[in-house]
C-alpha cells in the first residue's frame, strides 16, 4: 500500500489559487485538468475553499480573491509556522499575513521574500500537502522568478536550508533540500533513486527552480502543471477562455505559458524525454 505523501521542512508542498469569481474558476480548471472540486470548510464559514482532486487525491485548491486579481500561491512546509515566521523579517523578508489557523488542516502564514515575491508557510495537520504530483492534471513544480538570485538564495537558505545547483548555460538554478530524496524513498516513492539513476547526483532532492528576471519584472513564484499533451491542453484552455502567451520546446519538455480567464498565469508542461534517455 502506498503511503501518504509527506513534506519535510523546507519542501514546497501545496498550491492554491485566489480567484475573484470562484465558480467561474472552478469551471475552468475542472474543464482543463479534470479536477473534482469539493468545499473543505463548514457551511457557516465566511468563504469557501475548494479542494481539487484527481482520482481521489488532493492536487490543489481554489479560494476567493480579496480583490480583483487572480493569482497562484505556493506553500512551503515547515515544522513550526510561528517559529519560521519569526525568522522571516530578520532574514530580510516580511510577514504579510500573521500565522493563522486553517481549521483542522493545519496552520499557515503569508510572507514575502526580500525582493517581494509572495509565498506561504504551511504546518500540516490533516492536510499534508499535494498527494498526487507529476501526473497529467497535477502540480509539477514551482519556480521562483526573481531579479536578485544572491539575495533570494541567502534568504531561503537561512529559512529552509535550500542548496543551489546550477544548470549551466543560463538555464537557471535547481533548488534542493538535502535528504528529501531519501525521505521520498522511505515513504511515498520507494523507487525514486533507481528511476533517477541517470540523473545528476542530488536530483531526487530538488524541490523547485530559480530563474533570474529582468529588474523591472516583479518577483513571484510561478506554478507548472504536468499534462499529457501540451498542444491539446493549450487548445482546451483557449476554448475555455484562457490566453496562450507563448509555447516553447526544450530537450525534456514541451511547455505553454497560459493566462487563465481571470488573469492568473501558469505553465502546462508535457514531459518529452530524448530517445537516448
Amino acid at each position: 500500500m502506498t503511503r501518504q505523501r509527506t513534506y519535510p521542512h523546507g519542501v514546497t508542498c501545496w498550491i492554491d489559487s485566489e480567484q475573484p469569481d470562484l465558480d467561474a474558476a472552478a469551471r475552468f480548471y475542472a474543464g482543463l485538468f479534470g479536477w473534482t472540486l469539493t468545499d473543505a470548510v463548514p457551511p457557516d464559514a465566511p468563504a469557501p475553499y475548494l479542494i481539487a482532486t484527481l482520482d481521489g487525491q488532493d492536487v490543489a485548491a481554489l479560494g476567493p480573491a480579496t480583490g480583483s486579481t487572480a493569482t497562484w500561491n505556493t506553500y512551503v512546509a515547515v515544522d513550526d509556522v510561528d517559529a519560521t515566521a519569526a525568522v522571516v523579517a530578520d532574514a530580510g523578508g516580511a510577514v504579510v499575513a500573521a500565522p493563522w489557523e486553517a481549521g483542522p488542516g493545519g496552520r499557515a502564514a503569508g510572507c514575502t521574500d526580500p525582493v517581494g515575491a509572495p509565498f506561504r508557510l504551511w504546518q500540516a495537520r490533516r492536510r499534508l500537502g499535494a498527494q498526487l504530483v507529476n501526473a497529467p492534471g497535477a502540480w509539477n513544480f514551482s519556480d521562483l522568478h526573481t531579479p536578485d538570485r544572491d539575495d533570494a538564495m541567502a534568504f531561503y537558505t537561512r529559512l529552509f536550508g535550500w542548496v543551489a545547483a546550477e544548470l549551466g548555460q543560463g538555464s537557471g538554478t535547481l533548488l534542493r533540500v538535502p535528504g528529501y530524496g531519501d525521505h521520498l524513498a522511505a515513504t511515498s516513492d520507494p523507487g525514486i533513486h533507481e528511476r533517477q539513476a541517470m540523473a545528476p547526483p542530488g536530483f531526487a532532492d530538488v524541490i523547485g527552480g530559480l530563474l533570474v528576471l529582468p529588474p523591472d519584472e516583479p518577483a513571484h513564484w510561478h506554478v507548472t502543471f504536468s499534462v499529457a499533451d501540451r498542444d491539446d491542453s493549450a487548445a482546451t484552455a483557449e476554448r475555455l477562455g484562457a490566453t496562450v502567451l507563448r509555447s516553447t520546446d526544450d530537450r525534456w519538455t514541451r511547455n505553454a505559458l497560459l493566462r487563465d480567464p481571470q488573469g492568473a498565469e501558469f505553465t502546462v508542461s508535457q514531459f518529452t524525454p530524448p530517445d537516448d534517455w
